[in-house]
């Protein structure tokens, strides 16, 4: 397979804008409007700093049935960024319907319009032509399982990135289904999906990072002490540099009212019950499926993991 060569210095990445005609959850205002302006702050500071901008999942909040306007402003915005400047956009969870990716979901129409390049498979994506060496760019989208390795064959670059969008257990999600350790040929693994930003660890030559989510959706005190970003990847760097997006302040789009009780403030936490009564929701909103829901939240390693997944499997024998 031939891939794609994209020149520049280095990856702009930002996580998880989560676009919606009205806003989710708690959020107040010009919702769209303002996800708009971050996207574009972090499109044309890829232009200015010659870098190549990655978005790792969830673009969209709802797979499905988002407005003409919303996706003809976003053709407008992506579109205006061609060459090496036109984004790479991961598929998330958010942005399949019933777990699948289909032509019917709203990004399947940014794809068609060729205004982005999707990466909707698993494996390598493009080579990065770097000043200091050329960098291949691999993903994991949602549903697909994470590399164990990567296999360098005869003329690949030296240095390999892969992107990912996946329940990881970084150090405040240890309950997550997926172990951090090396995975040897791959030098960082950028994770979306995680909304809350993680310290990045090394486990050999691996380096995993999660930046966070770009949009702040969750009322909580750690959503009023965030500040959104993207982050920029260049050679020879140990930690993501943050760029700071456009963002208006906490009392502007959240309720004035009280937090709800630390313990309850699980912003990207564990939420397996919670999960639980949500799914026959989920399934139609969101694309997710029991079996997925498991997969990316069960540590099989657990005894408690062990017996639900002993469960599920009895459950799904009989039925057939």
């Amino acid at each position: 397979m031939t891939l794609d060569r994209v020149p520049g210095k280095g990856l702009l990445f930002m996580g998880d804008a989560h676009l919606a005609d009205n806003p989710p959850g708690q959020r107040l205002g010009d919702y769209p409007e303002q996800i708009m302006a971050k996207l574009k702050a972090g499109l044309d500071r890829a232009v200015e700093l010659e870098l190549v901008p990655v978005l790792l999942g969830d673009l969209f909040h709802w797979p499905r049935d988002n407005s003409n306007k919303m996706l003809v402003d976003l053709i407008r915005l992506f579109g205006s960024y061609a060459g090496p400047y036109k984004p790479w956009v991961l598929v998330g969870n958010h942005d399949k319907y019933l777990s699948r990716f289909t032509d019917d979901v709203s990004l399947a129409v940014l794809g068609i319009t060729g205004v982005v390049r999707l990466m909707q498979e698993k494996g390598p994506q493009f080579v990065l032509e770097a000043p200091e060496g050329d960098v291949l760019l691999g993903a994991s989208p949602d549903g697909t399982p994470l590399p164990k390795e990567y296999e360098r064959r005869e003329g690949d670059p030296d240095t390999v990135i892969w992107v990912t969008h996946h329940n990881i257990r970084f150090p405040e999600f240890k309950d997550r289904a997926y172990g951090i350790k090396e995975l040897p040929g791959i030098d960082w693994l950028v994770n979306g999906h995680i909304h809350r930003p993680q310290e990045t660890v090394r486990e050999g030559r691996t380096i995993w990072a999660n930046p966070g989510n770009i949009t702040r959706l969750t009322f909580t005190r750690r959503s009023r002490e965030r500040v959104p970003a993207a982050h920029i990847w260049r050679h020879g760097c140990t930690e993501l540099e943050p760029f700071v997006l456009p963002f208006e302040p906490f009392e502007a789009v959240f309720p004035d009212q009280e937090f709800p009780p630390e313990e309850h403030e699980n912003e990207g936490g564990s939420r397996f019950v919670q999960g639980l009564e949500r799914l026959a929701w989920r399934r139609t909103h969101e694309g997710v499926g029991l079996k997925e829901f498991l997969q990316e939240n069960l540590d099989e390693g657990t005894p408690e993991g062990r017996l639900i997944w002993e469960l599920y499997e009895e459950v799904i024998h009989d039925d057939q």
